[in-house]
């Protein structure tokens, strides 16, 4: 079917220009005087037509207004005229509207919504998707965390400091030097003790060890101990810092 008037599939039904219209029908009125008579008729905006912005004119200057009409309203439009080429247009609107209601073309729309809705499906499972790797990236974060505090909530006895020291991959030397660098201990008489800042909080108790020295005789030293609470004052003190256990280092597991 040859084009009479050039139609807009882009909508949901097909639309025609109420411009285009007024041309092709060779109305002597001007355009803004006569739409609005037609629309005396009791079309109504948002059902029969919608209002748009035409094309920016080759002189420039404000785009004019302009309207898509419903087939439906446009062979109304075309039988008011009472003219030769109003009958011409709303013939062609009706073989159009033959065309658009065959099985096949309503086969065709109907797949072309099937797709967009897969279109829009696939869109969503990617996006859910995508939050799925974030979370899941998320827990894989906190885990070394979560793992550390159950490794210490797991051991409610005393630790020694070398035991610590190992979870951060330190010698005891070196970790008891670092805690003193940061102003949490000092030693005194070869015991390492906590600054008054800090050893009113239950962090430290103390054991004393009995050994034998080369002559046989006896000597008793106390040693110092973490509990679990002063293990995890330290965790949370050198994390933030920058320092934490192996396990919870990049790559750790």
């Amino acid at each position: 079917m040859d084009e009479l008037i050039k139609i807009n599939y882009d909508t949901e039904e097909p639309t025609v220009s109420a411009r285009d219209l007024h041309e092709k029908l060779q109305i002597g009125t001007r355009f803004n005087d006569w739409f609005p008579r037609m629309c005396e008729y009791g079309f109504k905006e948002g059902k029969e037509f919608y209002s748009k912005m035409s094309k920016t004119p080759e002189s420039g200057g404000r785009p004019p207004l302009d309207y898509d009409l419903t087939i439906r309203c446009a062979k109304e439009i075309c039988m008011i005229q009472r003219t030769e080429i109003g009958r011409t247009i709303r013939n062609y609107f009706l073989d159009l509207e033959d065309a658009w209601n065959t099985p096949e073309q309503v086969m065709a729309r109907a797949l072309k919504m099937a797709n967009r809705t897969i279109d829009s499906l696939k869109e969503r499972c990617s996006f859910l998707g995508s939050q799925v790797i974030e979370k899941q990236k998320q827990i894989e974060e906190m885990q070394p965390k979560v793992t550390y505090y159950d490794l210490i909530l797991q051991c409610p006895d005393l630790v020694s400091t070398t035991v610590i020291a190992k979870d951060y991959g330190m010698s005891a030397a070196k970790f008891n030097g670092c805690l003193h660098d940061f102003g949490i201990q000092f030693k005194q008489s070869g015991v390492w003790v906590l600054y008054r800042e800090y050893d009113h909080f239950g962090y430290t108790s103390t054991k004393t060890h009995n050994y034998s020295d080369a002559n046989g005789n006896q000597h008793s030293r106390p040693h110092t101990y973490w509990t679990q609470k002063g293990r995890l004052f330290l965790y949370d003190f050198l994390k933030n810092r920058g320092i934490v256990p192996a396990i919870e280092r990049s790559g750790s597991r």
